[in-house]
């Protein structure tokens, strides 16, 4: 009896000490966690330069920086006044037309800026949202409308599909998301006008040089210093907008174009539409590919900065909140109850079967 109690109140002081021992360690527990968030935080900071100067000086995405760099080369936005945004969303390219064209001697009367998009965008000081097809004509008139009757200077295009990482097909997709975007230029873009677009130089991407130069007369494939050199994607600055002559721009339209035929897509010689290529800045820029350290410069800590816009309702909000909630796994599947009916339907005719068999036997 005696040895029962003494065992009793050991294990009374054990456990006792074992919940002092978890109150100490507490503090040191929640340190870790949080040393392991921010790593996790901060681990895209070191692997991607842009994604983390994007955040710090306030721009939606990183691709912010693509149509800066594409200006220090092109001088895009002088003489610019109505600017089209196709593909807009999130908005980092509007964020750079409307810092850039929205200066201290221009009034929003001066500058007109239309983004476009299918998805909402958080709105933008100075930027005109158009929620809309780039397919339809009604997009192109309501651009219009905004311009007030008068076409663009300029028109842009970030747009890209969403990756299926089969490289033929998302090369076709996106060069038929380009053709598009040049199908709705025709009607918007005055001419002399400018229009850059994203590309994925595959190895059809001669049939869109040669759509392309039948409606500007120079068309250069740029390559900025913040899209990755392990990436297909560079973009096309076509400028000088000179249709042919008795053009008319029609949403139907195939914009003269060639067949996907392997014939076209493999002539050699004149025949074959070269288009020159620049790969923009120089190596004193940072590189796209590289990690650098979070401490770039020795005399600033490094501080994490979080993204400046949330994405509003993304495609992939319904996946987010399945996972959050740990339903991901059992969304549309049967559950076990289910699958082990069968089971159970199978091994009781198995016996029952058994005992059949049994009292025959006998």
């Amino acid at each position: 009896m005696l040895s029962n109690v003494a065992s009793h109140g050991k294990g009374n002081r054990w456990l006792t000490g074992l919940a002092g021992l978890a109150l100490l360690l507490q503090p040191l527990v929640i340190f870790i966690r949080n040393q392991n968030k921010a790593m996790g935080r901060s681990s895209k900071d070191k692997r991607d330069i842009y994604y983390r100067l994007a955040k710090e000086e306030g721009w939606r995405a990183r691709s912010a920086f693509k149509l800066l760099h594409l200006d220090e080369e092109f001088d895009l936005f002088t003489g610019v006044s109505r600017v089209v945004d196709l593909c807009a969303a999130p908005g980092s390219w509007s964020q750079v037309l409307s810092r850039k064209l929205r200066g201290a001697d221009k009034t929003e009367a001066d500058v007109k800026i239309v983004a476009v998009d299918l998805q909402a965008m958080a709105p933008l000081p100075g930027v005109t949202q158009i929620q809309g097809d780039i397919t339809k004509i009604s997009t192109a008139q309501e651009i219009i409308r905004h311009f007030e009757g008068q076409s663009a200077d300029l028109v842009v295009c970030d747009g890209a599909p969403d990756v299926t990482g089969l490289h033929d097909v998302d090369e076709y997709i996106q060069a038929q998301l380009l053709l598009a975007a040049l199908n709705i230029t025709t009607h918007v873009l005055k001419r002399g006008g400018t229009f850059v677009a994203k590309i994925f130089r595959g190895k059809d991407v001669t049939l869109l040089y040669s759509q392309l130069k039948i409606f500007f007369s120079r068309v250069t494939c740029a390559k900025p210093r913040s899209s990755r050199n392990s990436s297909i994607e560079a973009f096309v600055v076509c400028q000088n907008y000179s249709p042919p002559e008795g053009y008319v721009p029609n949403m139907s339209n195939p914009l003269l174009d060639h067949s996907y035929d392997v014939d076209f897509n493999q002539l050699e010689g004149p025949n074959r539409i070269i288009v020159p290529f620049l790969a923009c800045g120089d190596l004193s820029a940072f590189d796209s590919d590289r990690t650098y350290p979070l401490q770039l410069d020795s005399g600033k800590d490094y501080t994490y900065t979080p993204p400046t816009q949330p994405p509003i309702r993304p495609p992939y909000e319904q996946a987010c909140h399945l996972r959050k909630n740990n339903l991901l796994a059992n969304e549309d599947t049967p559950s076990a109850a289910m699958l082990d009916a069968p089971l159970s339907a199978l091994n009781l005719s198995a016996s029952q079967q058994k005992s059949k068999e049994t009292s025959t036997s006998d």
